[in-house]
């Protein structure tokens, strides 16, 4: 029995170097060379930091929405809602939130509305919107901000990101960055 436990503390001391030192420290010098150094894609508009990589939330009529959040946009609460298709709390929730939608959409045809607009990710921070969740919005925030739609149009096709190689991903919009782009290239 003495036999076993040197070496088993002896393992217990190695692994808690490795995997609470040794592995932290080179993913921590990995992430320096990082665009960010770790911290994530920062924007800095109007005085004010935003996260890239992170959704956030907008509710005026005169931006794009987001895709919604199961955890209402916190980053440090990460997650999904956990319900599935058929559960009735779920599915009041995405007609709560198509009604939502519908009412400052009018223009919209709810039989093309995209389920990224209704549906919240998996992590509840997708900071992403597919092409036509951002094209379906543009009625609205022509109107709202009384500028052309066509100007709109080519402002998402001036921030659509394409999949990598052609056929890696989907074609998506960075909803913050949109945003950003309206207020900077389009004045409200």
């Amino acid at each position: 029995m003495k036999k076993e436990i040197m070496p088993s503390i002896l393992l217990s001391l190695s692994c808690l170097v490795l995997f609470c030192v040794i592995y932290p420290g080179i993913i921590w010098a990995v992430a320096q060379l990082a665009p960010g150094k770790g911290e994530g894609f920062t924007v800095t508009a109007n005085g004010k930091k935003y996260y890239r990589n992170i959704g956030q939330k907008f509710t005026d009529d005169k931006y794009f929405w987001s895709r919604p959040s199961a955890v209402d946009y916190n980053a440090a609460g990460s997650g999904g809602s956990n319900k599935g298709p058929a559960n009735p709390e779920f599915l009041k929730q995405v007609q709560d939130r198509v009604d939502t939608f519908m009412k400052h959409n009018p223009e919209a045809n709810k039989a093309l509305l995209p389920v990224d607009l209704v549906t919240a990710s998996g992590s509840g921070l997708d900071p992403d919107l597919s092409v036509a969740g951002a094209m379906i919005q543009v009625a609205r925030i022509a109107r709202t901000r009384h500028l052309d739609a066509t100007q709109i149009n080519a402002l998402i096709g001036k921030n659509t990101v394409h999949p990598l190689a052609g056929i890696l991903g989907p074609e998506k919009v960075n909803v913050l960055t949109l945003n950003l782009a309206l207020d900077h290239e389009m004045h409200p």
